[in-house]
């Protein structure tokens, strides 16, 4: 409880404090004058358009229906390491789910996916991206998608639908090159330069 004299001391220092006679509305109304940052703002967006650094085309592709077969691979590529690819003998070490993505969301994904793959040193992965089965048209959106962007990443070595049990022709393994760390990595292990 407070005593009598610290109420008194509170009331005298209180004395000059007045209501705020203002109705209880916050005050919305949009300043007339720019202020130097919001002029900055727009110069830089008019100077400095947005450059996308995604390569991945959101372009017409060829269209595939759910039955056809994803298979592609790099010029260099060993027979052996491409069939074991195409068999899904590689471990999976990272999935990207492109189930009910938009075209554009499933090209943003991709692009960094891929890109994170190789700055973690991932070699072997798995993209699904659906059969297609139930569009009206046949037609397999992502799929199709799919098979144009992957070629165009260089970051990509190859690529083969899936076996059955991860998906078949609903998914794609990935095979992706070694990162420029882990390639001087080898090269020190085995005394290369």
């Amino acid at each position: 409880m407070t005593s009598k004299n610290d109420r008194l001391s509170f009331l005298e220092e209180m004395k000059d404090v007045r209501r705020i006679r203002k109705p209880d509305r916050a005050e919305i109304a949009t300043p007339r004058e720019l202020t130097p940052g919001h002029l900055e703002r727009q110069r830089a967006a008019v100077e400095k358009p947005f450059k996308d650094s995604n390569p991945l085309t959101s372009e017409m592709v060829d269209p595939l229906t759910a039955q056809d077969i994803l298979s592609w691979q790099r010029s260099g590529i060993q027979h052996g390491v491409f069939r074991k690819l195409k068999l899904g003998q590689y471990p999976i070490e990272a999935r990207l789910d492109l189930h009910r993505m938009t075209v554009e969301q499933a090209r943003r994904e991709v692009f960094q996916f891929i890109t994170d793959c190789v700055c973690y040193g991932l070699r072997s992965v798995i993209i699904l991206h659906g059969k297609g089965e139930r569009n009206p048209d046949g037609i397999a959106q992502l799929k199709s998608h799919l098979a144009k962007w992957l070629p165009e990443l260089p970051s990509v070595l190859a690529f083969h639908s899936a076996q059955k049990r991860h998906g078949g022709t609903g998914a794609v393994y990935v095979m992706v090159r070694k990162s420029d760390r882990d390639k001087q990595h080898n090269r020190e292990l085995h005394g290369l330069d």
